[in-house]
């Protein structure tokens, strides 16, 4: 194996990810056991994060606030999108500490660096499934009970939307990450801004809440699209919008290749400054 410098900024080796396939196996393989191995609770803690936070969203917001859901259960509702939103937001924060936290393997051995978070979002991914399918649970039940909920053919997207989900996390995981080597300050304003992402989302409100005038604002953020989407596919309530769609995948290739080159642009110098 002959391994040569990469010069232009646009020069990413594709096929140099799936050559290091088995690698990437064994990153998830080690984060996704690492995480609970030393807990009580160990994997139970994937279900009862989202159960907790449903329950908390439909106590505050749902029965004090009296936020409207469009006629949907409320448990529904929130479940449905915090289940989208600790996906985004995992890959988001599990990304952006790339460099910083594996300064001491980067320095040590090669290998295509962009491994790490991309191994770091097909972790995250495992989790989503594991929460997602007890939002299908809750779903079931509803049904059962005679809820209005009219799932639709909008669910075939659903791949989409997750692998969407995936690339803006991954995306603008490494873009923070890449100017954290120089401005450590960002490591302690990821968690804080995507709290407030999560409050320019709809999340606990239903786009429909929002002014028409104002719609257009919240479009530009691409993950309300996405919950928008995904709530209409398995609740059939929502707004879904071609234009905002459109949106959305633009900015999330637009953060993702930004993120690609700068990635590759910073991994040939942040040794010098980590």
């Amino acid at each position: 194996m002959v391994i040569s410098p990469r010069r232009g900024w646009l020069d990413v080796n594709l096929k140099e990810l799936w050559h290091y396939r088995d690698l990437i196996f064994l990153f998830v393989r080690r984060d996704f056991v690492a995480i609970y191995k030393q807990t009580v609770l160990g994997p139970l803690w994937f279900l009862l994060q989202p159960l907790f936070s449903t329950i908390v969203f439909t106590i505050v917001f749902g029965k004090i606030a009296n936020i409207p859901t469009d006629g949907l259960p409320q448990p529904l509702f929130y479940m449905s999108g915090i289940v989208v939103w600790n996906y985004f937001a995992s890959c988001l924060s599990g990304t952006s500490n790339t460099f910083v936290d594996n300064a001491n393997i980067f320095g040590k051995v090669y290998f295509p660096r962009l491994i790490v978070p991309v191994s770091v979002v097909i972790t995250n991914l495992m989790t989503f499934i594991i929460q997602f399918s007890i939002f299908l649970s809750f779903l079931l039940f509803f049904c059962l009970k005679g809820a209005t909920i009219k799932p639709n053919l909008f669910i075939l997207l659903s791949p989409f939307l997750i692998l969407q989900m995936g690339m803006l996390g991954l995306g603008f995981g490494i873009i923070v990450s890449s100017l954290t080597t120089k401005y450590r300050d960002l490591k302690f304003a990821v968690t804080f801004g995507i709290q407030l992402w999560m409050y320019a989302t709809p999340i606990v409100y239903p786009m429909s809440q929002i002014p028409e005038r104002w719609q257009w604002v919240f479009a530009l953020n691409p993950m309300s699209a996405v919950v928008e989407i995904f709530r209409y596919a398995f609740l059939g309530a929502g707004s879904v919008k071609l234009l905002y769609l459109v949106i959305s995948l633009g900015v999330t290739l637009a953060v993702l290749g930004v993120g690609i080159i700068l990635f590759r642009r910073i991994e040939k110098t942040f040794m010098d400054t980590v």
